[in-house]
């Protein structure tokens, strides 16, 4: 057993002085001021910090095959890395072959993530449609614990789909008490002004942005959630960048539809400039999709995070190390998209977030931990601090900094977008399962300690809890 004293316990909902109690089974026992240690259990000293639940990550890409090469962090690394920065749970992507199976590429994914070092449970692309696409999506519901599915509006000629394939695929994951997931960039679009640009002889990462402006992600984001509307179908949009899909977010919400908004920390504090740097490799390491923007759209993308119009934070953490990248030398086109991000999630959002009066510590364990948890259905199993609960729990110093760096972080991967970055706000010590993983500084990550956490089905049809 574990005893946390003298810390001061946050959720979503409370802030307050608590000793929180984790018994053997990796659970939350008690949550009580002054609680009195039983015989033999452990006590770790929070005074001065506050606990928090640990940080849920709904958008990573552990060793995803992507554009001719490898995702270079694995499930262990990149869960590991996550435990040094306060993240104890990831919700990764299951992406089937062109025309394969989605049951046998979930259990592709479920065999290489035993070696997780912390709890992951995951989504699963549909690519295209068929009758045994429909099949597998109620096998994957049923029988494994998948309540979401995710859509490519993206990727022309390889992961993109046309809207005919998403709204069967909405309607039935609907039907089954799951929920859709879009990256919302118009593919075409995108396509048609990458071949112009190569035509033109504009071949570098700069040619990125150009080729996917903010208005064919806002073009996309309003389809999608049109299309979803015609369904009676809920929708969760992940890294959102842009005010033009932000504001439709909003008024989606606003007319009573059920629509979610995903931000990443990347998007909220750097901007398109970096596409610039003379540094080939330095602009092709920050190649991902949706690209980085104008600095305007963070305006909009902060404002969404502090009235709730978004709802959760993710990384999107896809790391491709230097020889991956410099496969795109001479097209841009080729330059695998994904950036790093998994460790340094909760301090840029502490730092620039909660430090600057944009959010409260109440709101950051929300777009942390809490509404992931809610809105993909595994609260309050996850995303709080309360009897019952996994003992997923972070001792977070508020007044501690670190300076970001490639040759100090976990992750596998040989560049930091942050690099040089003092951030204020750290995760002194993360727990999982009721055991020390993190301690100032120690990563005691094992391999294969993560547990595969199943998502029951929405009752139907589906009314996800509005956040």
């Amino acid at each position: 057993m574990l005893l946390i004293k003298g810390g001061t316990v946050v959720t979503a909902e409370l802030f307050h002085r608590a000793d929180v109690l984790c018994d053997d089974s990796g659970r939350i026992a008690r949550v009580a001021p002054d609680l009195e240690a039983p015989t033999s259990c452990r006590i770790v000293d929070a005074s001065g910090l506050l606990v928090m639940p640990g940080g849920i990550d709904p958008h990573t890409h552990m060793e995803m095959p992507f554009m001719g090469t490898v995702a270079s962090d694995d499930f262990y690394t990149g869960t590991a890395a996550g435990l040094a920065g306060g993240t104890t749970t990831v919700i990764d992507f299951v992406i089937p072959e062109q025309g394969g199976s989605l049951f046998s590429a979930w259990k592709d994914w479920r065999e290489k993530a035993k070696k997780s070092a912390g709890d992951y449970s995951f989504h699963v692309a549909v690519t295209h449609w068929d009758d045994r696409v429909n099949a597998d999506m109620e096998t994957l519901v049923r029988e494994c614990g998948v309540n979401s599915f995710k859509h490519f509006m993206a990727y022309k000629n390889s992961l993109m789909v046309d809207d005919e394939t998403f709204m069967h695929s909405m309607r039935r994951a609907a039907s089954l008490g799951a929920l859709s997931t879009v990256h919302a960039e118009n593919g075409d679009a995108v396509y048609y002004l990458q071949r112009a640009l190569m035509e033109a002889g504009e071949t570098g990462p700069d040619s990125h942005p150009r080729s996917r402006p903010s208005t064919v992600e806002g073009e996309a984001a309003q389809r999608a959630i049109s299309l979803a509307a015609l369904l009676d179908a809920p929708l969760y949009i992940v890294h959102v960048s842009t005010a033009e899909a932000a504001r439709a977010i909003a008024e989606a919400r606003l007319r009573g539809q059920t629509v979610y908004g995903e931000v990443l920390p990347q998007h909220l504090v750097i901007d398109e400039s970096v596409y610039l740097d003379k540094d080939w490799l330095n602009a092709a390491r920050h190649v991902m999709s949706p690209p980085f923007r104008e600095r305007h759209h963070q305006k909009a993308l902060w404002g969404g995070l502090t009235s709730g119009q978004l709802q959760t934070t993710a990384t999107d953490h896809c790391c491709f190390c230097k020889e991956q990248k410099e496969g795109g030398r001479n097209d841009f086109t080729k330059i695998p998209n994904g950036t790093p991000g998994i460790e340094d999630r909760m301090s840029v959002l502490w730092h620039y977030g909660v430090r600057t009066g944009k959010l409260t510590p109440e709101n950051f364990v929300a777009v942390t931990s809490a509404n992931t948890a809610r809105i993909f259905n595994i609260h309050p199993r996850k995303g709080t601090i309360s009897e019952g609960a996994d003992a997923d729990i972070v001792l977070w110093d508020p007044e501690a900094s670190r300076t970001v760096s490639a040759r100090t972080h976990h992750q596998n991967v040989d560049y930091n977008i942050y690099e040089g970055l003092e951030l204020t706000g750290l995760a002194r010590t993360t727990i999982s399962q009721g055991k020390i993983v993190w301690d100032d500084g120690d990563l005691r990550a094992e391999r294969g300690a993560g547990r595969y956490v199943e998502r029951p089905a929405f009752k139907k049809p589906l009314r996800a809890p509005l956040v």
